[in-house]
């Protein structure tokens, strides 16, 4: 009886580990399913970073961390956003998934400057301001960045430039600083962004100043301003779009 007990045991445990593993793997392959099928339509916000999680912690039931995560952030934009060291605050996060959400958000941001560089940008205001708004809204200090377009008013390859990086609400940036970067490059037009880390993207007075500075300036060396956009949170502010820069000829 003991050897019988003893040799039992084990069978017994294993078969209840593997019920879960499989149970574990079936409902992994059914989000991938869904998602593989249709993308993200009729997911919860919370199963999108239950997804991205299985990517980070492969062997684990992820569906809690997820549930934990989307309601410490309340979104998935917040997640994302997060910094490494709020990521660590999380109960059960582990060391890896920090890095590699950062890896995901770095990579969506590289996606979206390659693919503006592969475009006219001034085909579509709303890809130029979710491209700016990706790089520059999560920014904890003010910056500034320069993009230079080419003759046809295409973004140049490694076309941006940060000239600027001050405090939490000012930066400081120099028309001639601007101008003299833009002849390096022989850039026939630019994009002016900078941030507005304290949540309100309307310009100031300061900002409107700068603008007409380097329009007047641009307008001597036969370069165009396109745009001057403002980041702040989910709102932008488009210089071009309200009417404060003349349409692109």
């Amino acid at each position: 009886m003991f050897v019988d007990v003893f040799f039992n045991y084990p069978l017994i445990f294993d078969t209840q580990y593997m019920e879960q593993k499989i149970d574990l793997e079936g409902h992994r392959a059914r989000l991938r399913g869904r998602f593989q099928k249709s993308g993200f339509e009729g997911f919860h916000e919370y199963e999108i970073v239950e997804l991205l999680l299985t990517l980070c912690i492969p062997r684990r039931d992820v569906k809690n961390l997820a549930k934990r995560l989307f309601n410490h952030f309340g979104s998935i934009r917040g997640l994302l956003d997060a910094s490494e060291q709020e990521l660590r605050q999380v109960e059960g996060i582990g060391e890896v998934t920090p890095v590699a959400l950062r890896i995901i958000r770095e990579t969506a941001n590289l996606y979206l400057r390659q693919t503006a560089e592969e475009k006219i940008v001034l085909n579509n205001s709303t890809d130029l301001e979710a491209f700016w708004r990706a790089r520059l809204s999560p920014l904890t200090n003010e910056v500034f960045e320069v993009a230079y377009l080419d003759h046809r008013f295409q973004l140049q390859k490694n076309g941006v430039e940060r000239l600027s990086e001050g405090t939490v609400n000012r930066t400081v940036i120099y028309p001639r600083q601007v101008m003299e970067s833009a002849l390096r490059r022989s850039a026939s037009g630019l994009v002016l962004a900078h941030n507005h880390p304290t949540g309100y993207p309307e310009p100031s007075a300061q900002d409107k100043n700068l603008t007409d500075a380097l329009i007047a300036a641009g307008r001597s060396l036969n370069i165009q301003i396109i745009d001057h956009i403002i980041v702040a949170a989910n709102k932008v502010f488009s210089f071009r779009r309200e009417g404060l820069i003349s349409s692109v000829a």
